[in-house]
Order: C-alpha cells, then structure tokens, then sequence
C-alpha cells in the first residue's frame, strides 16, 4: 500500500492508548483518527475532545471493536487494552485487513504469540509492538557496539526494573458493574467473574489479564532492550523464578519481588523485579530529554552487559549508555532521548512502505515469552522451566505447560 492519508482506530482509552493515539496523530498531518473504542463510557471523552481539536473533527466512539474491523477505511489500529486482549485483538485486526501497534506486553502465553506472529504474515500486516526502545538511536549504537567486539566476550548480563514503592491492597467485594460499562467485553476472553472494582482498576494484579505490573508491565521493556542489545538472542533454554509477595502479606495473586535466571546457552541473564522503597527510581524527564546520563547506582530500570573488554551501563526509554573498563576509565558513551515519538512515526512509515517496523511482533513475542515464562517458573512453585529450542515447547514441567494453555470464552477466541 501507497498512499498519504493513514486512518487509525484506537482500542481502549487508558491513559497510555490516549498518549500513543495522541502521538501518532501529532507525528504526522496525514494521519486520521476515525474511531476511539472504549468498553467503559466515562473513559475516552477527553482524548475524543482532543483528537476533534487536532484533526477539525471527532472520532466517532464505538464500544465493540468488531465495528472497527469492518470498517475499510480504517488502515491500522492501535491496541492498548489490558493485556488479556492483546493477542486476540490482533489477531482479529489482522484477519480483518488492519495493520497494528500493540502495546506491552504483547501476550501471555507461548500459543497467542505464535498466532500473532502466523496472523501477521498470513495476512501481510504491519504490526508494531510497544517496545519504543527499539527505534532509540542510542539502542541501536548500543547493538552495534557490542556486535563489533568492543564489549569483548558477552559474559553475564543483569537486568533490572527495581520500581520504588507499592501499597497494602485490599480485595473489594463484588458489586454491580457500573453504569456505562460494558463488563463482559471487558472480561473478553477471560473467564466470566462478577464484577469487581479490585479486577477493572487493579488488573495488572490478576494471572487472568496481565503478567504483573511490574513484570509484564514494565520489566519487558528492559528485557526487550537487553535482547537488541545483545543482537537478538533466541529463547533462553531454561528459565527459573524465585519470589513472592514480600512488602504486604495480602491477597494479590502477583509477586511485588521476583528474581529471574534465563539461561541463554553461553551466558546468563537475570532479572531483578520489585517495588519497595524510593531511593530506587525511574530515569528522570530531565534526562531522558537531554543529554545527561542517570546515576546508574540506583537507576531502577538499568541493564549492565558485563564482556571481559568493560562494562556497559544501558538505559532504557532515554538514558543512553556508558561503557568503563578497569578503574572505570570511560571507555564509550551515547547518550539517549525519550523515543516514543520516532517510533510512532516509524509506525506510520511502515504503513505506507510495506517495510518491517523496529519492534516486530517476531521479536516482540520472545521478549513477552521470557516475561512469561519466567512467571510460570514462579507460578508452579518456583520450579525450573525448560524450552525445546526446536519447537518453542515447554518440556520437563507439565505443570507450566498446562498453565500456559488459556482457555478463551466462546465468543472470544481465535
């Protein structure tokens, strides 16, 4: 496909989809928002009032994403649900002739990125995940570094996303859904519950929708920068998960603390994810808009890639990356800058030249599968999971192998 005016949807109205559907409209004059769907009425109306500012009218609001699939107008949708929704939302867009951008993390078992992966070739769409690092010029300085053997040889990589702080949770009792909400196309694919305000706001605390705020949600990121920076690697071979819930003993089904191991064959890389206190934090704006670097001591999202040249500090969603050898003399640096406006706009690129994206949903999967996997590890008792590098398949534990297997709702599968 060539041509100059791109038409979006936007799936789920969160604060994020309302940010990256902002974006990508703002990145380029030709591009059009036609619809925002959203399940929940008293959600979506003020980036509907933007978008009307932007582009001299408003989308039209649409609560069934199925309006927007048959739509042909509509070039490409932009998915930012709960996660629970991610792969069959694509899958669907795709069948339907839609190109996609789907945020992190893009699925929750090994058998939905398989279908998102055969969906988008089978019908030769363009899907974006929403892993910005991968369009970060210091990310692709960082790939390049390490792939001309100035790092030396990969030894051990230590990945963190050591979020500051988290709050007792207390499990409200089930009530009426409220007014304006669509609550079993919320739940979509997922088992039929009453509803909950615990489940609708505090999803990323539930197996059932999300791989945990702190895992799926924010630690893929890290993971999937890691992963580019180190070229790629395939699956890890075996992966185990210790943890637990540490801070507050409550009724949360998700670790607030988890270590990682992944066996990636000729080094190791582990993955250190939890909240408790502040002195951990984020990169700040003023860096990730600049061309300072963090305090790499107790940055909370920092990789360290250790090869037997140096040490390379790496930051994601803006922090560049500095390398040091002995006596840390400074050996490299790049710094970096917030890429989410580049890799909108690489979205939108891509529509119109048919090329792959930064982000596929190729390498998008495998990050999400690590996440995943890791949290089966943790799921079935700490155990050790191990992969057939053949075939992608979980061996030696059928406990996790079984855990894997969603069952989706009649109505809303595949």
């Amino acid at each position: 496909m060539k041509k100059d005016k791109v038409v979006l949807a936007l799936i789920g109205a969160g604060g994020r989809g309302s940010g990256v559907i902002r974006s990508l409209k703002q990145c380029d004059k030709n591009v059009e928002v036609k619809y925002v769907c959203e399940v929940d009425e008293q959600r979506g109306g003020g980036v509907i009032q933007e978008l009307g500012k932007l582009q001299g009218h408003e989308p039209k609001r649409v609560a069934d994403m199925r309006k927007v699939f048959d739509d042909k107008d509509v070039d490409a949708v932009v998915i930012t649900t709960p996660e629970h929704w991610h792969a069959l939302a694509t899958v669907r867009a795709c069948e339907a002739g839609k190109d996609v951008y789907v945020e992190k993390n893009v699925c929750l078992t090994l058998d939905e990125g398989r279908r998102m992966i055969e969906a988008a070739a089978q019908n030769k769409r363009i899907v974006q995940c929403g892993t910005q690092n991968r369009s970060g010029d210091y990310a692709f300085a960082a790939r390049d570094y390490i792939a001309a053997g100035e790092l030396g040889t990969i030894v051990t990589v230590k990945a963190y996303c050591m979020l500051p702080g988290t709050r007792e949770w207390i499990l409200k009792p089930d009530s009426p859904a409220p007014e304006g909400l669509n609550w079993d196309m919320w739940l979509g694919p997922a088992d039929a519950v009453p509803y909950n305000v615990s489940r609708h706001k505090a999803w990323y605390d539930w197996w059932a929708y999300s791989g945990g705020s702190s895992m799926s949600g924010d630690a893929s990121h890290v993971i999937d920068l890691a992963r580019m920076a180190l070229g790629d690697p395939p699956m890890p071979q075996a992966i185990y998960s210790a943890g637990g819930r540490v801070i507050f003993n409550d009724k949360r089904e998700i670790p607030d603390n988890q270590t990682v191991v992944f066996d990636m064959d000729k080094y190791v890389i582990s993955l250190e994810s939890s909240q408790f206190g502040n002195y951990m934090y984020k990169t700040p704006q003023e860096v990730r808009f600049s061309d300072k670097f963090p305090e790499w001591r107790n940055n909370a999202t920092r990789i360290e890639i250790y090869g037997t040249k140096g040490i390379m500090f790496l930051g994601r969603h803006g922090g560049g990356w500095q390398v040091f050898g002995d006596n840390m003399k400074l050996l490299a640096e790049k710094t970096g800058y917030f890429p989410d406006e580049k890799h909108h706009r690489n979205f939108i690129d891509c529509i119109r030249s048919r090329k792959a994206p930064n982000a596929t949903i190729e390498q998008g999967v495998l990050s999400a599968s690590m996440i995943n996997l890791a949290n089966l590890s943790y799921r079935t008792g700490k155990k050790l999971v191990r992969i057939d590098r053949e075939n992608g398949a979980i061996v030696d534990n059928d406990e996790a192998a079984s855990l894997d297997k969603r069952i989706y709702r009649q109505n809303y599968n595949f």
